[in-house]
Protein backbone atom coordinates (compact mmCIF):
# COMPACT_ATOMS: atom_id res chain seq x y z
CA UNK A 1 0.00 0.00 0.00
CA UNK A 2 1.32 3.63 -0.81
CA UNK A 3 1.86 5.60 2.35
CA UNK A 4 1.13 8.89 0.53
CA UNK A 5 -2.39 9.84 -0.71
CA UNK A 6 -3.01 10.18 -4.34
CA UNK A 7 -5.05 13.23 -5.05
CA UNK A 8 -6.64 12.54 -8.77
CA UNK A 9 -9.43 14.67 -10.66
CA UNK A 10 -12.17 11.36 -10.59
CA UNK A 11 -13.58 8.33 -9.87
CA UNK A 12 -12.17 7.01 -13.15
CA UNK A 13 -9.01 7.91 -12.10
CA UNK A 14 -9.34 6.56 -8.56
CA UNK A 15 -10.74 3.34 -10.22
CA UNK A 16 -7.32 3.24 -12.89
CA UNK A 17 -5.24 3.62 -10.02
CA UNK A 18 -6.58 0.52 -7.75
CA UNK A 19 -6.11 -1.63 -11.25
CA UNK A 20 -2.23 -0.93 -10.75
CA UNK A 21 -2.05 -0.57 -7.07
CA UNK A 22 -3.17 -0.41 -3.26
CA UNK A 23 -3.58 3.13 -2.72
CA UNK A 24 -6.09 5.77 -0.94
CA UNK A 25 -7.02 8.45 -3.31
CA UNK A 26 -9.38 11.83 -2.89
CA UNK A 27 -10.77 13.39 -5.83
CA UNK A 28 -11.34 16.55 -6.50
CA UNK A 29 -14.44 16.61 -8.47
CA UNK A 30 -12.15 18.71 -11.52
CA UNK A 31 -11.39 22.38 -10.87
CA UNK A 32 -14.30 23.41 -8.29
CA UNK A 33 -12.93 22.05 -5.28
CA UNK A 34 -15.47 21.60 -2.45
CA UNK A 35 -14.23 23.20 0.87
CA UNK A 36 -14.73 19.79 2.13
CA UNK A 37 -12.08 18.45 -0.55
CA UNK A 38 -9.51 21.33 -0.03
CA UNK A 39 -9.95 19.84 3.83
CA UNK A 40 -9.81 16.19 3.46
CA UNK A 41 -6.62 17.26 1.39
CA UNK A 42 -4.72 19.16 4.05
CA UNK A 43 -5.16 16.15 6.55
CA UNK A 44 -3.96 13.88 4.07
CA UNK A 45 -0.78 16.46 3.40
CA UNK A 46 -0.28 16.60 6.95
CA UNK A 47 -0.69 13.02 8.28
CA UNK A 48 0.49 11.31 5.35
CA UNK A 49 2.04 12.96 2.33
CA UNK A 50 0.13 13.37 -0.99
CA UNK A 51 1.14 12.86 -4.27
CA UNK A 52 -0.65 14.59 -7.05
CA UNK A 53 -1.24 12.99 -9.80
CA UNK A 54 -3.49 14.88 -12.51
CA UNK A 55 -4.52 14.40 -15.94
CA UNK A 56 -1.99 16.08 -18.54
CA UNK A 57 -3.89 18.45 -19.88
CA UNK A 58 -4.96 22.03 -19.63
CA UNK A 59 -7.59 21.29 -17.14
CA UNK A 60 -5.25 18.85 -15.13
CA UNK A 61 -2.48 21.63 -15.28
CA UNK A 62 -4.84 23.97 -13.66
CA UNK A 63 -5.38 21.57 -10.47
CA UNK A 64 -1.82 20.82 -10.22
CA UNK A 65 -1.21 24.60 -9.71
CA UNK A 66 -3.92 25.15 -7.81
CA UNK A 67 -2.79 22.13 -5.25
CA UNK A 68 0.66 22.65 -5.44
CA UNK A 69 0.43 26.09 -4.51
CA UNK A 70 -1.09 25.55 -1.17
CA UNK A 71 0.56 21.69 -0.50
CA UNK A 72 4.19 22.58 -2.26
CA UNK A 73 6.07 19.97 -0.45
CA UNK A 74 3.51 17.87 -2.40
CA UNK A 75 4.87 15.24 -4.33
CA UNK A 76 4.39 15.58 -7.92
CA UNK A 77 3.73 12.21 -10.92
CA UNK A 78 3.20 13.27 -14.16
CA UNK A 79 1.84 10.32 -16.84
CA UNK A 80 3.15 11.40 -20.27
CA UNK A 81 0.46 12.07 -22.83
CA UNK A 82 1.05 9.79 -24.98
CA UNK A 83 0.44 6.92 -22.10
CA UNK A 84 -2.62 8.80 -20.97
CA UNK A 85 -4.17 8.93 -24.16
CA UNK A 86 -6.95 6.64 -25.57
CA UNK A 87 -10.25 6.24 -27.57
CA UNK A 88 -9.70 10.01 -28.47
CA UNK A 89 -9.45 11.05 -24.59
CA UNK A 90 -6.93 12.06 -22.29
CA UNK A 91 -6.20 11.28 -18.35
CA UNK A 92 -5.61 9.42 -15.66
CA UNK A 93 -8.11 7.02 -16.35
CA UNK A 94 -7.01 5.82 -20.16
CA UNK A 95 -3.28 4.93 -18.62
CA UNK A 96 -2.10 1.38 -18.01
CA UNK A 97 -1.28 -0.09 -15.21
CA UNK A 98 2.43 0.13 -16.20
CA UNK A 99 1.76 3.53 -17.03
CA UNK A 100 0.61 4.27 -13.52
CA UNK A 101 3.15 2.66 -11.64
CA UNK A 102 6.10 4.27 -13.89
CA UNK A 103 4.75 7.63 -13.28
CA UNK A 104 4.64 6.62 -9.56
CA UNK A 105 8.43 5.43 -9.39
CA UNK A 106 9.05 8.80 -10.56
CA UNK A 107 7.73 11.18 -8.27
CA UNK A 108 9.52 14.83 -7.86
CA UNK A 109 9.02 16.91 -5.14
CA UNK A 110 9.39 20.78 -4.83
CA UNK A 111 13.41 21.37 -4.42
CA UNK A 112 13.44 25.35 -2.78
CA UNK A 113 17.11 25.83 -4.21
CA UNK A 114 17.72 29.35 -5.35
CA UNK A 115 20.56 28.64 -7.37
CA UNK A 116 18.95 27.74 -10.79
CA UNK A 117 21.11 24.50 -12.47
CA UNK A 118 19.24 25.06 -16.05
CA UNK A 119 19.42 28.05 -18.29
CA UNK A 120 17.34 28.62 -21.10
CA UNK A 121 20.91 27.85 -23.14
CA UNK A 122 20.84 24.86 -21.95
CA UNK A 123 17.51 23.82 -23.77
CA UNK A 124 18.35 25.10 -27.08
CA UNK A 125 21.87 24.32 -27.13
CA UNK A 126 20.35 20.83 -26.95
CA UNK A 127 17.50 20.96 -29.16
CA UNK A 128 14.63 21.28 -26.16
CA UNK A 129 13.60 25.22 -27.66
CA UNK A 130 13.98 26.60 -30.73
CA UNK A 131 14.00 23.84 -33.33
CA UNK A 132 10.84 22.30 -35.44
CA UNK A 133 11.90 18.87 -32.97
CA UNK A 134 11.79 20.90 -29.62
CA UNK A 135 8.54 20.37 -28.49
CA UNK A 136 8.98 16.10 -29.18
CA UNK A 137 12.27 16.03 -27.21
CA UNK A 138 10.89 17.90 -24.33
CA UNK A 139 8.18 15.52 -24.21
CA UNK A 140 10.67 12.71 -24.49
CA UNK A 141 12.88 14.45 -21.84
CA UNK A 142 9.80 15.27 -19.44
CA UNK A 143 9.06 11.24 -19.41
CA UNK A 144 12.24 10.18 -18.71
CA UNK A 145 12.78 11.97 -16.03
CA UNK A 146 9.42 12.37 -14.83
CA UNK A 147 8.64 16.30 -14.99
CA UNK A 148 5.39 16.42 -16.82
CA UNK A 149 5.58 17.93 -20.45
CA UNK A 150 5.42 21.69 -20.66
CA UNK A 151 6.14 24.64 -23.25
CA UNK A 152 9.85 25.22 -22.94
CA UNK A 153 9.55 28.06 -20.05
CA UNK A 154 7.37 25.70 -17.90
CA UNK A 155 10.05 22.12 -18.71
CA UNK A 156 12.87 24.97 -17.57
CA UNK A 157 11.13 25.46 -14.33
CA UNK A 158 10.61 22.31 -13.44
CA UNK A 159 13.63 21.16 -14.30
CA UNK A 160 14.91 23.69 -11.95
CA UNK A 161 12.30 23.05 -8.75
CA UNK A 162 12.01 19.26 -9.28
CA UNK A 163 15.56 18.48 -8.21
CA UNK A 164 16.53 16.94 -11.49
CA UNK A 165 20.38 16.88 -11.47
CA UNK A 166 23.03 17.68 -14.00
CA UNK A 167 23.22 13.73 -14.75
CA UNK A 168 20.04 12.78 -14.63
CA UNK A 169 19.47 15.27 -17.62
CA UNK A 170 22.18 14.14 -19.38
CA UNK A 171 21.82 10.74 -18.84
CA UNK A 172 18.36 11.18 -20.40
CA UNK A 173 19.64 13.32 -23.44
CA UNK A 174 22.29 10.52 -24.02
CA UNK A 175 18.55 8.12 -23.87
CA UNK A 176 17.04 10.46 -26.77
CA UNK A 177 19.78 10.82 -28.66
CA UNK A 178 21.55 13.91 -30.51
CA UNK A 179 19.45 17.09 -32.04
CA UNK A 180 19.57 16.66 -35.38
CA UNK A 181 19.22 20.27 -36.11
Amino acid sequence: MLQEVLVVEGKSDTAAIRRALEADTIETGGFTLAPGTLRKIEAAYKKRGIIILTDPDGAGNRIRRFLTERFPNAGQAFIPRVDATANGDVGVEQASPEAILAALSKVRHHEFNPAQEFTSRDLIANGLNGGSRASARRDKMAALLGVGYGNAKTFLQRLNTYGVTRAEFDAALAEIGECDE
